[in-house]
C-alpha cells in the first residue's frame, strides 16, 4: 500500500508566499489532510529546497505523507516520501533509480493511455483530471468528468488521485466514482480559514471512505 488515500492537499507557492508555507502546512495538517505536496514551480532551487525541508520536518511530526512536485533532486535532498511527475518530467524509471524502491512515485495522467503507461512503468499512484473546470493551472486540459474517472478506475489497478475543481460540495462524487484520494489546491489555499476548510473537506471524504 502506498498510503495514498483521503485528502491530498497541495501547497502551491502561486497562492502561498514563501514565508507563509510553514503556517499553511500546519493549518492544513491540523485540518486532517493525509498527504501534503509542495508545488513550487517558480521558486529558485535553493528556496524550493528550503521549503521542502521545512515541510518534511512538519510532516514527520504529524505522520503525514510528504510529496514533492516535479523535482526529484529536491525530493532526494529533503528526504521526502516521494515525488509527483508530470508527463514531461524525468522518466519514472530514472526517478525510481534515484529515489529507490521505497519512494512513492505518482504520475499525472489525462487519459487511459497515459494511465496504462504509468502503471506499466511502476508508478505507485496516478492523478487524473481535471475532473471539473479549474483555474489553478493555466495549461489545464479539458474537464474529464466523473464518468471518465469511473472508466479509469475500472481499468487501472493503481490508486487514483482525482484533481481539478474539487470542492467540499462535489467531493463525494469523486469517491463514489472510484477515486482513492482527492487533490485540492485553490479550494483550500484561498480559504480565509485554511484549517476549517480542510477539516470540512476531510470530514466529507472520511464519511465517503467509511461507506466503501
Amino acid at each position: 500500500m502506498t498510503g495514498i488515500r483521503g485528502l491530498y492537499a497541495v501547497i502551491d507557492t502561486t497562492y502561498v508566499p514563501f514565508d507563509g508555507i510553514g503556517q499553511a502546512a500546519r493549518a492544513i495538517i491540523s485540518g486532517n489532510a493525509r498527504i501534503l505536496q509542495l508545488r513550487a514551480k517558480e521558486l529558485p532551487s535553493g528556496r524550493m529546497l528550503a521549503a521542502a525541508r521545512l515541510l518534511r520536518g512538519i510532516t514527520l511530526e504529524s505522520g503525514v505523507t510528504f510529496i514533492v512536485n516535479d523535482r526529484v533532486d529536491v525530493a532526494m535532498m529533503s528526504r521526502a516520501d516521494g515525488v509527483h511527475l508530470g508527463q514531461d518530467d524525468i522518466p519514472l524509471a530514472g526517478a525510481r533509480a534515484l529515489l529507490g524502491k521505497g519512494a512513492i512515485i505518482g504520475v499525472s495522467t489525462h487519459n487511459p493511455a497515459e494511465a496504462a503507461q504509468a502503471q506499466k512503468s511502476g508508478a505507485d499512484y496516478i492523478s487524473f483530471g481535471p475532473i471539473f473546470p479549474t483555474k489553478t493551472k493555466k495549461d489545464a486540459h479539458s474537464p474529464q468528468g466523473l464518468s471518465r474517472l469511473r472508466e479509469l478506475h475500472k481499468m487501472s489497478a493503481l490508486p487514483i488521485v482525482a484533481i481539478g475543481g474539487i470542492t467540499a460540495e462535489n467531493v463525494a462524487g469523486i469517491f463514489s466514482h472510484g477515486a482513492a484520494s482527492a487533490a485540492i489546491v485553490s479550494g483550500i489555499l484561498t480559504a480565509t480559514d485554511m484549517k476549517g476548510k480542510t477539516a470540512e473537506i476531510a470530514a466529507r471524504i472520511e464519511a465517503c471512505m467509511g461507506h466503501r
